[in-house]
């Protein structure tokens, strides 16, 4: 067997996968061009084993590792990638800059109390109110 035809084969595949993570701005194309770039590193793995005729055919062992390796890496990216979208309504990646960065302003007014309407406030005279009911009786006597 040539060494050259799946060398040339993994060469072309990692190429278009470099490219994919250079120039796609989806994170799912991302991931996408990474299993490429995995996937050629596994055709040289594999050629190289069969070239060589290792008998311990360490190469195909190495290439069901990475295959593992990149199964787990693919699903972490995807929820990553889920959990992003649902916060965000996008999986652009020139968009996302950190994962910590809010998806609105919770502070309109600039006080730090929540606004009203938002999971922090409390309507007057609520248990969880931190006047307590108290500011109501006080409203209705007055």
């Amino acid at each position: 067997m040539h060494l050259v035809y799946p060398a040339v084969l993994a060469v072309l595949l990692f190429c278009t996968g470099v490219y994919g993570v250079l120039a796609r701005r989806n994170a799912i194309l991302v991931l996408m061009s990474v299993e490429l770039m995995l996937n050629a590193v596994n055709l040289n793995l594999v050629a190289f084993d069969a070239w060589l005729r290792d008998t311990l055919h360490a190469g195909q062992a190495l290439t069901l590792f990475v295959i593992a390796i990149a199964a787990a890496e693919i699903g972490i990216g995807l929820a990553i990638v889920l959990m992003v979208y649902r916060a965000r309504g996008s999986a652009d990646i020139d968009r996302l800059r950190d994962t910590s960065e809010p998806a609105m302003d919770r502070d309109p007014d600039g006080t730090g109390a929540p606004g009203a309407g938002e999971p922090g406030a409390t309507a007057p005279g609520h248990p969880d109110d931190p006047a307590g009911p108290a500011a109501t009786n006080a409203e209705a006597s007055a």
